[in-house]
């Protein structure tokens, strides 16, 4: 099992916004290594939601519920794909991008390599300790 991390601004989409959906589509991602990892993404594994607004925040864990299919807003089929989404659970204390880089556990994260990807793999034993701390 792979673990997931995916980005977005709560001015646009939020966590609230997931939990009121129950499930979503992931969709919108136009990044070519983004995309890529969207492809390998498979059902049931967890994917940490990030708030990558002020503040910047893990808020809250979700799960793959459809694995990778075109993207319904890929108007010019370039190849672009969507997965499903659904929540699992807020953290019951969010985890900020200034406590993740300030964990040893945590420093070779892509959300710190890479910041503007967003959508990227996560560690299992960063997503654990990740959820550790948020307890």
């Amino acid at each position: 099992m792979n673990y997931w991390l995916v980005k977005s601004e709560p001015e646009s989409y939020s966590w609230d916004d997931l939990q009121s959906k129950g499930e979503d589509i992931w969709d919108g991602i136009r990044n070519y290594q983004a995309r890529n990892y969207l492809k390998e993404m498979k059902l049931g594994e967890k994917v940490l939601f990030y708030h990558s607004g002020k503040p910047k925040e893990i808020v809250g864990i979700a799960k793959v519920s459809e694995e990778s299919f075109p993207d319904p807003n890929d108007k010019d089929d370039k190849g672009w794909v969507a997965v499903k989404l659904n929540p699992l659970k807020a953290l019951s204390k969010p985890i900020t991008l200034e406590q993740i880089k300030n964990e040893d556990e945590l420093s070779t994260m892509l959300l710190i390599k890479q910041s503007r990807l967003s959508v990227m793999p996560v560690e299992k034993s960063q997503f654990d300790h990740i959820v550790k701390l948020s307890t």
